[in-house]
């Protein structure tokens, strides 16, 4: 008798608590949900994309597309490629290769505003680069100019990542609700808060200290940058997070 009146009240607790729970289900707003994948060039042409500060302007001759790639083939007054859409809270898929001795960089949240004169103004860098031949590499301060890092600001979270000039490297970046990552080659390069007291710090130590509107801005166009080397991107696509 007193094992029956056991289960019966065990029974019980358990038809409540799982009517608690099904009475309360998870708010679907409380999921976050990720947009779906956006192919940023389709392989053949530059539609999607302007040079900085020249919108609704043909794109420069010194950007071209190469074998299914965005090219930039060197020389001067190309000026930076940027999206022409605006992006917040994003991820990034892009692949790239540089030439030997070559410099480039993939900027996001970049304000497109004439008092800026260039993107890196406003906009936090993923550094492209030759890091064998390339003396940016060491420069800086404990490798935050070499392929993959947050240019000038963070040291890498894992050196030596990038292929060689001439190959093909997978890139990631992913900005999200005040915080970013950058992934080259499948490893994690860098990991950082875009504002508060511990980027402030990190910006206090690099050449951007004092910059009117850099990191200013929680959304913005992603750049590909002119250095005047010759650079390659391709399979580019992004998500909204």
């Amino acid at each position: 008798m007193n094992y029956l009146r056991a289960s019966v009240t065990a029974l019980a607790l358990v038809l409540t608590l799982g009517g608690t729970l099904f009475a309360n289900p998870v708010p679907a707003t409380a999921i976050p949900k990720k947009g779906k994948w956006e192919t940023l060039f389709d392989g053949k042409t530059l539609t999607g994309w302007h040079n900085y500060l020249k919108t609704n302007q043909p794109v420069s001759s010194n950007w071209v597309v190469d074998d299914g790639a965005i090219h930039f083939a060197g020389g001067r007054g190309g000026g930076d490629l940027v999206s022409d859409k605006e992006y917040g809270n994003f991820e990034l898929e892009i692949e790239w290769k540089i030439a030997e001795g070559g410099n480039s960089g993939i900027i996001y949240h970049v304000n497109e505003d004439p008092k800026f004169k260039a993107t890196y103004n406003t906009g936090p860098e993923m550094q492209v680069l030759d890091n064998e031949r390339h003396p940016d590499a060491k420069m800086g301060r404990d490798g935050n100019r070499t392929a993959g890092a947050l240019y000038d600001i963070q040291k890498p979270i894992t050196m030596n990542t990038a292929k060689p000039a001439g190959e093909w490297n997978k890139a990631r970046l992913v900005v999200n609700n005040g915080r970013a990552e950058h992934y080259l080659n499948g490893k994690k390069v860098a990991d950082y808060p875009t504002s508060g007291p511990e980027w402030d710090a990190m910006v206090a130590q690099s050449k951007f200290k004092g910059w009117e509107g850099f990191n200013k801005f929680p959304t913005g166009r992603i750049a590909l940058q002119d250095h005047g080397d010759k650079v390659w991107y391709r399979n580019i696509r992004v998500r909204e997070l």
